[in-house]
């Protein structure tokens, strides 16, 4: 489908600053002038601010999405083998998603103020349409990987620490880079990254194999 450019705009300059200033620090005036548009048009697009907010939501969901993308047929017919080579591929896209990718950036800042409103409505759409589904797939690699059960709580609560491992490198960027003494994530800093949560996840899946 094709997106109007406008609207898309709206959606990029939304996510910047509802990330960096909140939803109520924002005024349409300055969405619509970072969009290179007028207020007129959030209106017309997404009938107002809170539309375009959910909108925000909606493009957050997609995004990760893509990443972690539902998996064909059904995981517990794989092998055990096979299972666990998909989650280090899919561990490497989400890696490289969050670390490599610049929309990253705006979209996790977008989620971190979110999750700082427990009142917002962006976090029953986004656990709805992205978290919920995704984990619940992603518990049934686990199990078919491990032989724990899908829906057990070792399973859920050792699936979040994947994704969150991955996570930590995009939220502390400016004090792993410090660290590190990287200017930035280069692709070596991504690639180094990539090969420790791997090994972390490979020793994850020794340890709970049952």
């Amino acid at each position: 489908m094709t997106r109007h450019p406008t609207r898309t705009a709206l959606i990029a300059a939304a996510l910047h600053h509802f990330g960096r200033e909140g939803y109520e620090g924002t005024s349409t005036r300055t969405l619509a002038a970072a969009a290179g548009t007028n207020i007129s048009s959030i209106a017309y697009h997404f009938g107002g601010k809170e539309g375009l907010r959910l909108a925000c939501a909606d493009t957050v969901a997609e995004r990760i999405g893509r990443v972690i993308r539902p998996l064909p047929g059904n995981p517990a017919d794989l092998t055990r083998t096979t299972a666990r080579a998909v989650l280090r591929r899919l561990l490497t896209r989400i890696v490289s998603f969050l670390i490599a990718r610049s929309e990253a950036q705006d979209t996790v800042a977008f989620l971190l103020r979110e999750l700082a409103q427990p009142d917002s409505p962006v976090l029953d759409r986004i656990y709805t349409t992205l978290v919920e589904p995704r984990h619940r797939a992603l518990c049934a690699l686990w199990a078919a990987a491990t032989g724990q059960p899908a829906d057990s709580v070792d399973v859920r609560l050792a699936v979040f620490s994947m994704v969150g491992q991955a996570a930590y490198f995009r939220l502390a960027a400016p004090i792993v880079q410090r660290r590190m003494g990287w200017a930035g994530y280069s692709h070596p800093a991504t690639a180094a990254i990539a090969r420790r949560l791997l090994a972390n996840l490979d020793a994850m899946l020794e340890a709970t194999d049952g």
